[in-house]
């Protein structure tokens, strides 16, 4: 132990290093407590942490100190507090050290409405001498060590004190985060409710994908394996497991890719029927549109669980069962098949169109995470969502309608006249390349681009009024 250093405080660096940097106080030596030093440490503060055992606290970042939690805040103006709540007993006694100090509060709870007020409110209940900030608490502790990545850049921060949110701000920044504001201490309690919410975003897309999957499970279930076993006597339902789920995937993965387009182009229309970019959409609409991204990425996903059920087809019994089967009638009758070149030009168009499809699928599931996306441009970004994603729901209906062919002329592909599941999955693909058409058309196309340009249809219908 070195002599500069008082018996109760143990020092982690050599003496006089960073000596022109603000030194910042950490009470709490957990996870969040060492990554968060940690950081500040390689943005170049001095970071002193405060401990109940300052001797045998754990292993801490390189260049820091560790002391008794008065000794920590003595001399510092911004103290982060990297405690649980049911641990804030031992700042009561630090009152008066803590007095006139910024007090950053990066607490969580384990789940909601667990107390009757905020962590952030009750601190400065507990310390009204202090100033408290609620900020951080959205990070976790790998991105606090690893810094800020393109999916975790922001922090939101609030508190009472102007002051105080600027200096919290400054350090938030040079840590390379980008700073939200959300007002007052007030907001502190929706701050803490973000770590606990479960995919909030994702709760729509996945509720539809998941209706969908069953929708169509039980109807081709009932279409193909109920039907074959009450009519026929046979029993098929082996089948479930593979060639029934490798129908469900891409019926529902089409849909749900339509579904992301489907409100653009409600929204244009509702853009041109108003004749105005400044009245607000219906909140269903709003909903739908933020949910976007999920939905293409669930079904994205589907999409890949299609080409893998696919590339297992091969190989499955059933179907070398059938393949020799086929081989030894043919022998034993002495039949030859003549090769058909309908069938041929429609077997590789469909594999071709399906192939070219999910290579796009995938390349609109590239440019959609954060990292891709910040380093385009938006009129690169609005070329690969909006025109290649277009020409993407194309090749994918075309992959459904060659799958089809003329299946849907044949009586007997309705069984028990229901229409089969391909069909059913062309009918919003359909709509909604349709009405995308109609947009493209020169005279709703120029005024739907002078629409979200500003132009307004009332307002140039009064000055006509004026003119007469």
């Amino acid at each position: 132990m070195s002599k500069a250093v008082k018996p109760e405080s143990l020092c982690l660096c050599p003496p006089g290093e960073m000596e022109s940097s603000e030194q910042l106080c950490i009470f709490g030596t957990g996870d969040l407590g060492r990554s968060l030093g940690q950081r500040l440490l390689q943005t170049g503060f001095k970071v002193v942490y405060g401990s109940r055992r300052a001797d045998s606290c754990g292993p801490l970042p390189y260049g820091a100190q560790v002391r008794s939690h008065m000794d920590a805040a003595r001399g510092v103006r911004l103290v982060f507090v990297c405690v649980h709540r049911e641990n804030y007993s031992f700042l009561e006694s630090l009152a008066s050290q803590l007095s006139g100090k910024v007090l950053v509060d990066v607490s969580n709870n384990r789940k909601k409405d667990l107390y009757p007020e905020a962590n952030a409110e009750f601190l400065q209940r507990m310390l009204p001498g202090c100033h408290v900030i609620k900020c951080f608490n959205t990070l976790s502790a790998w991105s606090l060590q690893n810094g800020p990545s393109d999916a975790s850049r922001q922090v939101y921060l609030c508190g009472n004190s102007a002051d105080a949110k600027q200096a919290v701000a400054a350090v938030a920044t040079k840590l390379g985060f980008v700073v939200v504001d959300r007002g007052s201490l007030s907001a502190a309690g929706e701050l803490e409710a973000f770590p606990l919410q479960l995919f909030p975003e994702w709760r729509l897309p996945l509720r539809i994908a998941f209706g969908l999957i069953a929708f169509f499970f039980f109807y081709l279930l009932t279409r193909d394996v109920i039907f074959a076993y009450v009519e026929r006597g046979t029993d098929i339902s082996f089948r479930i497991m593979v060639s029934l789920a490798n129908k469900v995937f891409p019926i529902v993965s089409l849909i749900m890719l339509a579904l992301c387009y489907l409100p653009g182009v409600l929204a244009a229309f509702l853009q041109l029927y108003r004749g105005t970019k400044y009245r607000r959409f219906p909140d269903w609409l709003d909903r739908w549109m933020l949910c976007r991204k999920q939905l293409g990425l669930v079904a994205l996903a589907l999409a890949f669980l299609h080409v893998f059920y696919t590339l297992v087809i091969p190989i499955r019994y059933y179907v070398r069962y059938r393949i020799g089967q086929s081989l030894i009638t043919q022998v034993k009758e002495n039949q030859t098949v003549t090769f058909d070149t309908t069938s041929a030009w429609r077997s590789d168009s469909y594999l071709a169109m399906g192939i070219l499809g999910f290579a796009l699928f995938v390349l609109l599931g590239i440019s959609s995470l954060p990292s891709v996306s910040n380093a385009l441009s938006w009129r690169e970004f609005n070329f690969i969502q909006s025109k290649l994603g277009h020409l993407t729901l194309f090749l994918c209906t075309l992959h459904a309608y060659l799958y089809g062919w003329d299946r849907f002329l044949k009586p007997a592909t309705y069984k028990w006249n229901t229409p089969p599941g391909y069909l059913l999955s062309l009918v919003v693909p359909t709509v909604v390349l349709v009405l995308q058409l109609l947009i493209l058309l020169p005279c709703l196309d120029r005024t739907l681009a002078r629409i979200r340009q500003g132009w307004e249809r009332l307002q140039a219908d009064e000055q006509k009024t004026l003119l007469a």
